[in-house]
């Protein structure tokens, strides 16, 4: 095995596999109802693949946070993992503790 083919999934998302992940980071966010979180709702639309979607982890964790505390913030990022899941280097995957 090189070292490209482990850095890199080997398939390309479809639209709907990328409208998955991005239904279930909005889903995050769903409860925190100010301007902050409508931008990021913008931005959650205007992704076009996972690794996008996934640099907009940490402005979801900030959002989440801001409404509730870091504990449920770390929770639901962490739920989101499953779904980047082959989609980005395993590496990339790491668990808010």
């Amino acid at each position: 095995m090189n070292l490209a083919s482990r850095q890199r999934p080997h398939r390309t998302p479809s639209v709907k596999d990328v409208a998955r992940i991005r239904s279930q980071l909005e889903h995050s966010i769903s409860d925190c109802p100010s301007d902050a979180a409508q931008r990021l709702r913008k931005k959650i639309a205007q992704t076009r693949s996972p690794q996008e979607l996934w640099l907009l982890r940490n402005d979801a964790y900030q959002l989440i946070s801001q409404q509730h505390d870091q504990s449920v913030a770390a929770d639901r990022i962490n739920r989101l993992i499953r779904f980047f899941e082959g989609w980005l280097d395993p590496k990339q995957l790491v668990r808010i503790k």
